[in-house]
């Protein structure tokens, strides 16, 4: 099986990919690839602009944030059918928000961002169709940050210096 078999194969398996039109999955699957990533490889960095949006097919991608006096702290472990680089695609941040590093080896679809936002451009029904997708995803890692930020606010740091 070629790469493109493969990556429609793949994305077919992901209900919100079956459930587009056959135009809308074609054009999406005109602007994405495979990669097969590492345990320990960055995808991107926080504060790096923006290149590619993810949807993770096997393996594991930890999202991490710095925190003064806390450091690195991971606020989301995205499992496979999670999208992770959600940034990428949205009107006006296009600058990543967290470090995505592989912590389980897997395959990746991989969407050109800037493909991708000009598709949701020039072919508004499929743009509402991406943007509902995003903003239920920026939507869930709010929820998620905020119950990390909660923990973090009941838990204050025990370093020396801090009470």
């Amino acid at each position: 099986m070629d790469e493109r078999q493969a990556l429609i194969e793949k994305l077919k398996s992901i209900p919100w990919f079956r459930e587009l039109s056959p135009g809308h999955f074609e054009r999406l699957v005109k602007i994405a690839h495979l990669r097969q990533v590492e345990a320990g490889e960055v995808l991107f960095r926080e504060g790096d602009e923006e290149d590619y949006l993810y949807v993770v097919l096997e393996g594991r991608v930890a999202l991490d944030i710095f925190v003064p006096g806390r450091g690195r702290v991971r606020i989301y472990t995205a499992e496979p059918m999670d999208v992770v680089g959600w940034s990428s695609v949205t009107p006006v941040v296009r600058q990543r928000t967290a470090t995505a590093r592989v912590i389980l080896p897997g395959t990746l679809a991989v969407f050109d961002a800037k493909a991708l936002r000009r598709l949701c451009d020039e072919d508004p029904e499929l743009g509402y169709v991406v943007m509902r997708r995003m903003a239920n995803v920026i939507a869930g890692r709010l929820m998620v940050t905020r119950l990390q930020l909660l923990d973090m606010f009941a838990n204050p740091s025990q370093e020396k210096g801090h009470e």
